[in-house]
């Protein structure tokens, strides 16, 4: 009863149905938390808007651990030396963690366990952030899935484990160290009215989402001014709750009510598409830097520094795209259909190497996660597994006229083209002349003309592929 237990906390900032807390808990005796900032490692630092994040997530993480008498620790260096000397400091026998599936991520976790084992510390890591273990799923021939309805099919009719409740209270309040190295930047602050933080604020978005968006889902998902996505993904993305937690309360949801079944089934396919990308990411290299398909190693990228610049600045002149770049600046979150027509615009029109606007939105978006982020970059561009076919690139003009078509999402973020009719919205170059000057829009002054042609800029990008 006197030994203290360590576990060492990474994407799985909460309570509840956590593994590793709850099998350090139930040891009994002391159990401490530690954060750490793996500066300098292999491992992926989050980018600016998700450190933001991080950041006041570990705050109330503390809290709420100081609540059930655990302390949290918040460290910074290469993890393989700080968990070692963190659990020689504090006498710990055992150190507890969730599992990690990045190849650099298991080289560390493997690294640490086995320098903890040679001090005499037990290592214990769980299954804590995915669905399905990426090894325990498999094709009939054994191998790794490439296809994602097949792999849907089969995760579908597997068990699920059932979430962990959360630690009971173990003795008195505990001290919760603050994030303290962190500064928020000046820009952070127009963030914080979009978002609530933390693993109560989780919980509070999965219930609204099932309560109240639910039923719009499937259709409505694809609009982008319309409140039916659930808005969990940086929850999830940090571990404020956990996959197997939504997976089980959208089901018992279908269960009481046999009618919402196949709502809540187009909701569960989507977190199956998330470890999808996990066992992308297991299986293959690096998919940040590495085509998963290897003859886009040859892709003839263009090199084009104005037009990456146009289309960070939400500044192509192409409405909903411009709307979509400056939607993820002032929020740190993009709607999904939308994440798709920037990114085709970007490798399909523009010709840009995808990894350009993988690292773009990896510094830009809170949810911005180390598999969904490079597969869904992958998918889009046509390198990755299942990727969306090579001659299937986005106009974001009929996308726009289908999906915005009173152009409510434009004049959100593209405020300068507010006066302009709904029947040119979304193509403002096309407009006639006494229309643009009623409107006070000027074409090249007070919003630029487009940067690209769609129609030409397709058949090159057609040209390209088949040249591979």
């Amino acid at each position: 009863m006197g030994e203290v237990s360590l576990v060492w906390l990474r994407n799985d900032l909460r309570l509840a149905d956590n593994p590793a807390l709850f099998a350090a808990h139930q040891g009994g005796g002391e159990v401490l938390a530690l954060y750490v900032h793996e500066a300098g490692s292999a491992v992926r630092a989050p980018g600016a808007a998700a450190r933001w994040w991080l950041h006041h997530s570990l705050n109330a993480l503390g809290k709420d651990l100081a609540e059930i008498g655990i302390k949290l620790l918040i460290r910074q260096g290469e993890a393989a030396s700080v968990v070692c000397e963190v659990a020689r400091e504090h006498g710990a026998s055992q150190v507890f963690w969730n599992r990690r599936y990045a190849p650099a991520e298991r080289e560390i976790d493997a690294s640490v366990k086995t320098t903890l084992k040679e001090g005499g510390v037990d290592a214990h890591s769980f299954p804590g952030n995915v669905l399905v273990e990426p090894w325990e799923i498999a094709t009939g021939q054994g191998k790794p899935y490439s296809v994602y309805t097949p792999f849907w099919k089969n995760l579908r009719n597997m068990h699920i484990p059932v979430p962990l409740g959360r630690p009971a209270a173990q003795g008195l309040l505990a001290y919760a160290e603050p994030d303290s190295g962190y500064q928020a930047p000046k820009w952070s602050v127009k963030l914080k009215p979009y978002w609530s933080i933390g693993e109560q604020a989780a919980a509070l978005a999965l219930t609204r989402f099932l309560d109240e968006n639910l039923s719009d889902y499937p259709q409505g998902r694809d609009f982008p001014r319309r409140e039916a996505t659930s808005r969990l993904s940086p929850h999830l993305r940090f571990g404020e709750i956990s996959v197997r937690q939504l997976w089980h309360t959208a089901q018992a949801l279908a269960h009481a009510d046999h009618r919402k079944q196949e709502l809540v089934d187009k909701f569960l396919s989507e977190l199956a598409w998330r470890d999808f990308n996990y066992h992308q990411l297991y299986h293959r290299t690096d998919i940040a830097t590495a085509p998963m398909q290897p003859k886009y190693a040859a892709m003839p990228w263009r090199v084009a520094a104005r037009d990456l610049a146009a289309w960070q600045q939400g500044r192509t002149g192409i409405p909903l795209v411009d709307a979509g770049m400056r939607e993820m600046w002032e929020t740190g979150f993009m709607q999904n259909r939308v994440r798709m027509l920037t990114a085709s615009l970007l490798t399909k029109n523009l010709l840009v190497d995808w990894r350009q606007g993988e690292q773009w939105f990896w510094d830009c978006l809170i949810d911005a996660d180390i598999a969904n982020n490079p597969a869904n970059w992958q998918w889009v561009a046509g390198s990755g597994m299942d990727a969306s076919p090579y001659f299937r690139i986005f106009n974001p003009v009929t996308q726009g006229e289908r999906f915005d078509a009173e152009g409510d999402y434009v004049r959100r973020w593209v405020p300068e083209l507010d006066e302009l009719p709904d029947p040119w919205i979304h193509q403002p170059w096309a407009a006639p002349g006494d229309v643009l000057a009623k409107a006070g829009v000027q074409l090249g002054s007070t919003y630029p003309l487009p940067i690209v042609d769609l129609k030409q800029s397709r058949q090159r990008a057609l040209d390209a592929v088949r040249s591979l």
